[in-house]
């Protein structure tokens, strides 16, 4: 096989034009028919104009910025690749079926760091921002993300030998899967899918911000990690999720909700008064202060868990 070929896995480049425009179809007129059987009091789904237009912003931006990275990514790798320890086709089955696998337990890690260190998640806060949940929630994606370096936990499957388009394909698969998640319409699916899988149930808990389900859900498409890695929790029906941040931005500016968190860096950087501060309040978890008083998730979960019991009405 020709380097250039090994690259691609020798596969048709035509999927990189006409994928894309087919998602991006898809998504709209899932969006429109959402919005469409919500007027018609047919779901339950709420949309708020400002809230879809700037979900409409952010996914513009994203393409933009992805756009502009695109090569970059591709090229780092690619260079992993060619150190690869194993030539994996992709035209085998068996390749599909590892490379699900992997790429969805990668992605359960990036998620989760994505939350655990300031760095990412002010790629990733974006993503949090709304405090509705429908379909054009799942819009609100990162400008920042890959020049933040969130793509390069997936260096690991290119060293393995999966060939980069591969796993790019791999990983647009696993996003247009959680794209239906992200709905109030459907409101449990049958328990065995449930317990397998990622579903608007699991990924609601993932969008909350009250104290039981902060941090948790960091699924993909299988929930097996979170149940694996403690991270697994069970939206219940006696606390409804409230969507959005700790801190809301009460904002609709894609621009602000895309970089508000970078903002609130820097200005913490400049006040820092050691190195070692500086590297917690960029690495450490989001809410990190140095008095170990900050709204971190740890710290809000644990103020929660301490709090006196109501009492039994009788």
């Amino acid at each position: 096989m020709r380097d250039e070929d090994s690259a691609t896995g020798g596969q048709p480049m035509g999927w990189k034009q006409t994928m894309p425009v087919a998602i991006i179809t898809f998504y709209f007129v899932a969006i429109a028919l959402e919005f469409a059987a919500s007027r018609l009091a047919l779901v339950k789904a709420r949309y708020q104009a400002r809230d879809t237009l700037a979900a409409f912003g952010m996914s513009v931006g994203n393409f933009v910025t992805n756009l502009l990275m695109a090569g970059i990514v591709f090229a780092g790798l690619s260079a992993a690749y060619r150190h690869r320890l194993f030539t994996i086709s992709p035209a085998s089955p068996q390749a599909w079926a590892v490379i699900f696998f992997l790429d969805d337990f990668t992605y359960y890690w990036f998620h989760r760091i994505s939350h655990e260190c300031r760095l990412w998640w002010a790629a990733h806060v974006n993503h949090h921002s709304s405090q509705t949940y429908n379909l054009s929630t799942a819009l609100r994606q990162t400008w920042t993300g890959e020049f933040a370096g969130t793509w390069t936990p997936w260096i690991p499957l290119a060293l393995l030998g999966f060939p980069p388009d591969m796993i790019l394909l791999q990983q647009s698969f696993n996003l247009t899967y959680q794209f239906w998640i992200h709905t109030e319409s459907v409101r449990r699916m049958p328990d065995w899918f449930e317990y397998l899988f990622n579903t608007p149930s699991h990924h609601r808990v993932h969008h909350a911000s009250n104290p039981r389900y902060l941090d948790r859900n960091y699924a993909g498409v299988l929930m097996v990690w979170d149940r694996l890695f403690g991270t697994f929790a069970q939206e219940t029906d006696e606390e409804p999720v409230r969507y959005g941040l700790v801190k809301n931005i009460e904002s609709f500016n894609p621009f602000k909700i895309a970089f508000h968190e970078w903002a609130a860096i820097f200005r913490d950087l400049r006040a820092a008064r050691s190195v070692r501060e500086a590297a917690l309040l960029l690495l450490g978890p989001p809410g990190w202060r140095t008095d170990g008083k900050g709204a971190t998730s740890r710290r809000i979960r644990a103020e929660w868990l301490a709090r006196p019991a109501a009492p039994i009405r009788k």
